[in-house]
């Protein structure tokens, strides 16, 4: 019988892209489950520290109302008075038409929805069924495409719910595709309480990789249960360019148990770097940005990479 050779690790990774681009989102989804109110100069300090280490696509509040994110009240005033430089974008997202108002009144040039793929989920997070957000986000979506804005959507609880369990990725598929079709240029795909696994990563990734280009997704993945590079990687594996992090690793989901831990942004750069993926993000540029957010929080974060500072990878020498 002859014994099939084993496929070197150059062909398991011959569909890795050589870039990928890294969505920031601690100065929103990191800061929006602190308790203690984080001031104004403070977000904005860190806001600034991540911008110094390169990260260009930053997502730094919600237009949701203060009275259910009292974190975020300051939102006008922030995304107002802090204008990104060249070549970077800020970002917020936006859960109705006045929140778009209030996104175009402060100058911002991106937006985002957001929706979850479970009932249940959906209904605890912003009290509507799924139908019904997205007839709402027909408020939200051409207008602001109308006016020069660009969209993009989050679709949470797509590895599992909280409430639900299993979801079934073929309504995900079904969810994405209007989302794009409203015009939405690209779909953030969460694992919201970080319960994924490879296989399952990539039964999903495949199944939108046979219906859509994979620049129309991201991956947002939560390492509460310590799978998010894991799932990282075979969505490396199979294209995908695009990834959602926090740095230091803070943030969750308030409506969704469990879910602490978005994945570190500079534990995902520390595995880019070692695989020579290129991201633009200087490493130790995020580390110091993570200490950042440690001042303006006030307390440890959960970032490995954070903790244990980066490490020079060499070249493994041939014989």
């Amino acid at each position: 019988m002859t014994v099939p050779n084993p496929a070197s690790p150059m062909d398991l990774f011959a569909q890795a892209p050589d870039r990928v681009s890294i969505y920031e989102v601690s100065p929103r989804d990191g800061l929006q489950n602190e308790a203690v109110m984080i001031p104004i100069e403070g977000k904005k300090r860190l806001i600034n520290s991540l911008v110094n280490a390169g990260l260009k696509r930053i997502e730094i509040t919600s237009f949701v109302s203060p009275k259910w994110v009292p974190q975020l009240a300051d939102a006008e005033e922030l995304a107002s008075t802090l204008k990104p430089p060249p070549g970077v974008t800020f970002g917020a997202l936006c859960p109705n038409a006045k929140g778009l108002e209030r996104a175009l009144s402060a100058g911002l040039s991106e937006i985002a929805v957001f929706l979850s793929a479970s009932e249940t989920h959906n209904k605890m997070n912003i009290n509507k069924t799924i139908d019904d957000t997205l007839s709402v986000f027909h408020e939200i979506v051409p207008p602001a495409r109308e006016k020069g804005l660009a969209v993009r959507a989050y679709v949470s609880t797509v590895w599992g719910c909280p409430y639900e369990g299993p979801i079934d990725p073929k309504k995900v598929l079904s969810i994405a595709k209007r989302l794009i079709d409203l015009g939405c240029y690209q779909v953030s795909l969460g694992d919201t309480i970080g319960v994924g696994t490879p296989r399952q990563t990539d039964l999903i990734v495949r199944m939108f990789r046979d219906e859509m280009p994979l620049s129309r997704i991201a991956l947002h993945l939560h390492d509460t249960r310590g799978t998010a590079l894991s799932n990282i990687v075979v969505g490396l594996q199979l294209g995908v360019r695009d990834f959602d992090s926090s740095v230091a690793g803070v943030g969750g989901c308030p409506y969704a148990p469990g879910a602490a831990g978005n994945v570190a942004t500079e534990d995902l750069i520390y595995l880019m770097n070692g695989m020579g993926i290129e991201t633009g993000v200087d490493l130790e540029g995020v580390i110091e940005a993570g200490r950042v957010a440690e001042e303006v929080i006030g307390r440890q974060l959960p970032g490995k990479v954070h903790k244990a500072g980066a490490f020079k990878l060499r070249k493994a020498r041939t014989a």
